[in-house]
């Protein structure tokens, strides 16, 4: 491959909650004994170097001494144009469809109190990322969840139950998760089609959150929800990144694409009555150099790591963990795993279960937090060689120890 992506890298001391936040704050995994190295497999960003053109874009706007107040540029926008016709085949999009927001999270708040009101009831599925979670009980709103079905190994969205949960609950705003964390569904073009039903007959807008829309395996396709029909193009506000993309979350950076006017006319509106949504300008920077001919090339190199490292984590599973299930994730590079029967027949909880893998330097994420009963959420954006490290590991010392 032409670039990175199996160089282990120190990140120790480089700003990094996935390494130096072991062990230290509620919600992070334990350190691990003496004897393991930490292998980061919770906090949901990436162990590879970034596309170079980022960081050239990065310095090079730095070399110049002067940081003061600044608008988007120009090459900015069509940045994001160009990236949404190749990626997303988009079409009709304009820069002034087009919203910068700090973050996806932020962004979805204030997104929600255009179309609705503390207090309200918002439709989510769950598994339902914690980030929404908390987000939106910090901001006042009550979640309903709609639980998604697993069925003959994947995630499948219940639209009879959504729409009984919108009617009875009086809803009138949705976030959908496209594709789905923490369960990689890629959403097809007719389940979108089905839920944009249950959207429109119950005068439903929706958010839909589609910062992994990038980052699919094994040739999955990812359909945008604004594309899916003339309802969901004109109630969907959809919120994209390249943070997930190329590991650029800590310099923050987020836009919303909105194509109903006096809907972005709002949104917008609010985002900048509320003064969060200030752009730095290193952050634009790091857009435009992530969104070059180079990234693009680097992305799908990229895919073919995550793909590689998916099917060999789902194949070793199915294989060695008796008592574990999931689905093959087709998009984001988290695994969703469900312990329950492998729990139940060694007498042990799902916290015995995370603390033993803890204990030798798998750092995954309790998966409870995101509505999934005896489950774990598992970062697969590391190195060929640590995947296969941590499966070693969660072979002869957790999952099958009794039988060493």
């Amino acid at each position: 491959m032409k670039y990175d992506f199996t160089t282990i890298m120190d990140r120790h001391g480089k700003d990094a909650l996935a390494v130096d936040d072991l062990g230290l704050n509620p919600g992070s995994p334990d350190a691990p004994q003496e004897g393991f190295d930490a292998i980061p497999m919770w906090v949901a960003d990436m162990n590879f170097p970034t596309v170079p053109t980022i960081t050239d874009a990065i310095i090079k706007r730095a070399q110049h001494p002067a940081f003061g107040y600044f608008s988007p540029t120009e090459e900015y926008f069509q940045s994001i144009i160009t990236w949404q016709e190749k990626q997303n085949h988009a079409t009709g999009l304009t820069k002034e469809n087009i919203g910068y927001e700090n973050g996806v999270l932020g962004g979805v708040i204030s997104a929600l109190s255009v179309i609705a009101h503390p207090g309200d009831k918002i439709l989510l599925h769950s598994p339902t990322y914690i980030g929404f979670t908390r987000a939106l009980g910090d901001a006042g709103y009550t979640i309903v969840h709609s639980p998604l079905i697993f069925k003959d190994g994947s995630w499948y969205m219940d639209y009879a139950d959504m729409d009984r949960k919108i009617k009875e609950n009086h809803i009138h705003a949705a976030i959908l998760c496209s594709p789905h964390n923490p369960c990689g569904r890629v959403w097809k073009q007719e389940e979108l089609e089905k839920a944009m039903k249950v959207y429109e007959d119950n005068e439903v807008n929706i958010i839909s959150d589609e910062i992994w829309s990038d980052l699919l395996m094994n040739g999955n396709e990812h359909i945008p929800t604004q594309s899916v029909n003339t309802y969901a193009h004109d109630h969907t506000i959809a919120f994209y990144a390249p943070s997930k993309t190329f590991n650029l979350a800590g310099l923050v950076g987020s836009y919303h694409i909105i194509y109903n006017k006096t809907l972005n006319d709002r949104v917008t509106a609010n985002g900048h009555r509320t003064h969060y949504n200030s752009m730095n300008v290193l952050s634009m920077h790091a857009l435009i150099g992530a969104y070059q001919p180079e990234g693009y090339e680097w992305l799908e190199e990229l895919k073919e790591v995550l793909s590689k490292n998916v099917n060999y984590a789902y194949d070793y599973i199915q294989e060695h963990f008796q008592g574990v299930s999931l689905a093959k994730p087709e998009g984001t590079y988290m695994l969703f795993l469900n312990c329950e029967d492998w729990c139940k027949a060694h007498h042990k909880t799902i916290q015995e279960l995370e603390k033993a893998a803890w204990n030798v330097g798998v750092t995954w994420q309790d998966g409870e937090m995101f509505f999934g009963p005896y489950s774990v959420r598992m970062n697969l954006a590391v190195p060929y060689s640590r995947v296969v490290e941590a499966f070693d590991r969660l072979d002869k010392y957790v999952f099958n120890a009794e039988e060493k």
